[in-house]
């Protein structure tokens, strides 16, 4: 039985080539509904195989390149920032060179004194430095009434000194006192400090004799007779200067030589002035900077 089945299978297998041989013997028309109806099922699949294939490979190589991109935008913004940082330093160094460029011509311009650098290191809260702390003392050579410089003028006084640190009271404080003179003429003054009225960037001149040849424009500098600054030093330039209603004195104003905003560094002259006259012009200078 088993046999005579197997049999029959062989004999099956047969027939089904020699059809196959026989069907493939035929022409190509023969072939063509055949062709056309397998091709009309397969089509659609192998069409969405193929957007299945592109969309992974379009969505691979997106991948890779938004990773690349990224990874090129971190190295240009890493770039960036460390041009940005050497920009902000070469600036702030560029600066720097420039304020001691000034420094070191005001030390040209009043080479009679002797001087030593500092920096400030502290200030009382308010937006200009009328008192501020300095990083020299008296390890340095720094003395109370020392006279402090920067930005082309008289800055203050030392009014009291450590070892290495010493506070500054600016002319622009409301204590603050200087007997000034007109450089030119010679006729004198008293610069008074004024925070309020330095909001407009001005201090005030006082007790300027009627007949003095004092005018808008003249340089103010710390006169002979002062008993805590030395002589010669600028102070700024006089405006607007008209007569009091007591008609026997002049007033006016002051335009600062220093700037009072954004000190840094100055210039400490370590000699004080010696043998102070005690007139009445003295005595109020003396008492008004509290030095």
């Amino acid at each position: 039985m088993e046999s005579k089945r197997s049999k029959y299978i062989l004999i099956g297998l047969s027939v089904f080539c020699i059809l196959l041989i026989g069907i493939t013997s035929f022409k190509d028309g023969f072939l063509n509904p055949l062709r056309n109806g397998v091709g009309y099922v397969l089509s659609p699949i192998q069409s969405g195989v193929n957007r299945v294939g592109t969309s992974l490979y379009n969505g691979i190589s997106n991948y890779s390149t938004l990773h690349s991109a990224m990874a090129e935008k971190q190295a240009l913004q890493d770039r960036i920032d460390a041009l940005v940082e050497a920009n902000s330093r070469l600036q702030s160094e560029q600066f720097e060179l420039q304020r001691l460029r000034e420094l070191y011509q005001l030390d040209q311009d009043y080479m009679q004194y002797e001087k030593i650098g500092a920096r400030v290191i502290a200030k009382d809260s308010g937006d200009w430095f009328q008192v501020f702390r300095i990083n020299k003392g008296s390890a340095d050579g720094v003395q109370v009434d020392a006279n402090v410089i920067a930005g082309g003028g008289l800055v203050g006084i030392v009014t009291d000194v450590g070892a290495h640190y010493a506070t500054v009271r600016a002319i622009i404080d409301d204590v603050s006192r200087v007997s000034g003179m007109a450089q030119q003429s010679g006729d004198t003054c008293i610069v008074s400090g004024d925070l309020t009225l330095f909001g407009e960037g001005r201090l005030r001149i006082s007790n300027v004799a009627q007949d003095a040849d004092f005018k808008d424009g003249d340089r103010i500098v710390t006169s002979n007779i002062s008993s805590k600054f030395l002589p010669g030093i600028l102070i700024g330039y006089a405006a607007d200067i008209t007569t009091d209603q007591s008609r026997l004195t002049k007033s006016g104003y002051l335009i600062p030589a220093a700037q009072f905003d954004s000190l840094q560094e100055v210039l400490v002259i370590t000699s004080i002035k010696e043998d102070p006259k005690q007139d009445g012009t003295e005595n109020t200078e003396g008492a008004q900077t509290g030095a």
